[in-house]
This record gives C-alpha cells, structure tokens and sequence, in this order.
C-alpha cells in the first residue's frame, strides 16, 4: 500500500463537560454477576464498582485531589448520585483510585 493512500487518525480532544448539579445521575443498569465465586469476591467486587462510581462523580463534581476528597464530600456526593453512604473503606479506596488516576 503507497505511503500516500494511509491518513492518520485524527486526533481527540478533551473538552470538560459541564455537570448540571439541579438533576440527579442517571441509575447504574445492573447485570447478574457471574456465579460460583467465594462471597468476599462479590463484597470487593461491589466495593469497586461503588468507589469507582464515586471517583468519576468527584471528578466531575471539579475535586480533582485525592487531598480534596474528604469523608464527609464523599459521603455527600454519595447521596447526591443516589448510592447508599460508603463505609471508610470505600472512602479511602476512592482517594487511592485518584491519587492513580493522576
């Protein structure tokens, strides 16, 4: 194939997206989860899916540090997306996942 005839991608671009506070996050779609695993799996499996969801939500909430990321704007922001209030665990699972995320 000619050099001529391959274009390169193009490139993408990250836009901020403004997050309106005034309606709440849409509901998380649930899917069965597979069967046949020890039952602390699916514990540390929910737990991430939770702080997970959590993180992205800080983050478009404009807390953009782990530092930022108290306990008390966790669990706030957990009743805003409508998820039940995050145990201390999850709480610093979230931290961890955005001083990774940097």
């Amino acid at each position: 194939m000619p050099a001529a005839a391959i274009t390169p991608l193009p490139t993408q671009t990250t836009v901020r997206r403004a997050v309106p506070l005034d309606r709440p996050y849409a509901p998380v779609e649930k899917r069965p989860l597979p069967p046949g695993r020890p039952r602390e799996w699916y514990i540390t499996h929910n737990r991430r899916l939770k702080a997970m969801r959590l993180a992205i939500a800080l983050l478009d909430l404009g807390v953009h540090s782990a530092n930022q990321a108290r306990d008390e704007k966790i669990r706030s922001t957990a009743e805003l997306i409508g998820v039940h209030p995050p145990s201390d665990t999850t709480c610093r699972m979230v931290r961890a996942l955005m001083r990774y995320s940097r």
